[in-house]
């Protein structure tokens, strides 16, 4: 696993990758390390073929691995060997052929202002558990800010003064975004709990569990998720939904989609324009209501 620590390693130090992406890469170099060794008995990762990796791909396929996972694991892969490519030890890429498989896209339904706020009106914000679950949404929904972004949110991110956040997002990538004032007494009166819970105050992490500790993805997954699920009947009740939500409703209200790719934190304009879908079927039935010849 040298190799692989040292790859690992060049994506930490040279890419900026966030500790999250590096654990999935590392996970996927594990799963194809152990079909190598299952399967061909083969403990050299130098010494693979595209077969091998074609097996893989079926083998996941089979066990019912989704086609975007798959590609994730084979975009791995392709990192890996055209790093091993790089350093010397590798004159063929074993994925130099390999094309993308085509996935299905999913259609992700956001969650409606009302299923929103009827989550924020049922939170008994009296308890320290109640007010930072209404702060951890509130956050979520107020900025579009990822997951993994809200739980490495620190304490000295918010500028009081400017009724703003700094957000660390992908490859350390930092961006600026403003909170609603609207918000600012509840994240004071949460701040202020907080400060006060046993063990706050070793770090300087926003948002903490009832133990005072950092909070995890599962903790912030089962947030939303417990939330949602008692007012939605949507399949999907996630962080990400909650993202989408965000982004959506921002678009529907008529926001700039240079200004919400800005706030979401999104490379290129084509990942926000994602969510202008669901605005489709709106648009649709306004344009045939409204047009002159829709009634002919």
């Amino acid at each position: 696993m040298d190799n692989v620590d040292a790859f690992l390693r060049y994506l930490a130090a040279e890419k900026n990758y966030s500790a999250l992406t590096i654990i999935a890469y590392r996970k996927d170099i594990q799963d194809f390390t152990v079909h190598c060794s299952d399967t061909y008995q083969l403990q050299d990762l130098c010494k693979v073929h595209y077969g091998m990796v074609r097996d893989f791909v079926i083998s996941l396929s089979q066990q019912g691995i989704s086609m975007r996972s798959i590609n994730r694991k084979c975009a791995t892969l392709n990192s890996f060997y055209k790093y091993m490519q790089t350093i010397g030890l590798m004159q063929s890429h074993p994925l130099a052929q390999h094309k993308t498989i085509k996935a299905k896209k999913t259609f992700i339904l956001p969650f409606s202002i009302e299923e929103v706020e009827n989550v924020l009106l049922a939170i008994d914000k009296s308890t320290f558990p109640g007010i930072r679950d209404a702060v951890a949404i509130e956050l979520m929904y107020t900025t579009g800010m990822r997951q993994s972004e809200l739980i490495n949110l620190k304490l000295t991110d918010v500028d009081w003064m400017q009724q703003q956040l700094r957000v660390l997002g992908k490859r350390n990538k930092e961006r600026i975004i403003p909170i609603l004032p609207s918000f600012i007494h509840e994240l004071e009166s949460y701040c202020e709990q907080r400060n006060a819970i046993d063990g706050a105050s070793k770090h300087n992490f926003l948002l903490v569990t009832d133990k005072g500790k950092k909070t995890y993805p599962n903790f912030v997954y089962r947030l939303i998720k417990t939330y949602f699920r008692a007012v939605s009947s949507k399949i999907r009740t996630s962080p990400h939904v909650l993202r989408h939500s965000f982004a959506t409703h921002m678009l529907d209200a008529g926001a700039d989609i240079n200004v919400v790719k800005e706030i979401l934190g999104h490379e290129s304009l084509a990942a926000t324009q994602e969510y202008t879908k669901v605005q489709l079927p709106k648009v649709q039935d306004a344009y045939r209501a409204a047009h002159p010849r829709a009634k002919k």
